[in-house]
């Protein structure tokens, strides 16, 4: 199936005023000027793409009536063939293909071979994995820590005051007398 792309490299139809053109454009794309302006830069822009060509033929005869030349040009579309998944092995055969794979294959210890199930998964055949377990409900699998060793610290530099003794803090000045306030009344 054939896909297409609009294009627009500023051109206008004959006789369009490039004002009215880039009026109409702004309100087609609901853009501002700084948007119209780089459609109008003279660069080839695409417009819309993976387009049919129904809707190709639409966006052409859109732009046209709003002044706009554009070109209308097929896409390379690159078609890939897959190739059919490889027939499913009973889960019998599957451990002992599992099995000669492992032994076929020179494999660094505790790394996982696997078979692939399919051609997506042929792609992973070459990762080396762990060989990740499952542990057993309840089990600790976090490693074992050894305990830090206490501290040393050296305290022969300090000693304790008696109780109740002075600490060297700072005394506190005494409050000084309350204001006299005897000249001061309220009134009713």
């Amino acid at each position: 199936m054939t896909r297409y792309e609009i294009a627009f490299s500023g051109q206008l139809v004959e006789g369009a005023p490039l004002a009215s053109v880039q009026a109409n454009l702004a309100r087609l794309f609901q853009a501002d000027a700084q948007r119209i302006a780089q459609l109008f830069s003279g660069r080839r822009v695409v417009i819309k793409n993976n387009l049919d060509e129904a809707g190709a033929e639409k966006y052409r005869l859109t732009l046209e009536r709003a002044g706009a030349v554009v070109e209308v040009l097929a896409m390379l579309v690159e078609e890939v063939e897959l190739t059919p998944p490889p027939a499913p092995v009973p889960v019998a055969a599957a451990s002992t293909v599992a099995a000669v794979a492992a032994v076929a294959s020179p494999a660094s210890p505790g790394r996982l071979q696997v078979a692939p199930r399919d051609e997506y998964m042929a792609a992973f055949v070459d990762v080396e994995a762990p060989d990740f377990g499952i542990a057993p409900v309840g089990v600790d699998l976090q490693d074992a820590k050894p305990e830090a060793p206490a501290p040393v610290v050296d305290l022969s530099q300090f000693s304790l005051a008696p109780a109740g003794s002075d600490m060297g803090q700072a005394k506190t000045a005494p409050a000084g007398p309350p204001p006299d306030t005897s000249y001061l009344s309220l009134q009713e």
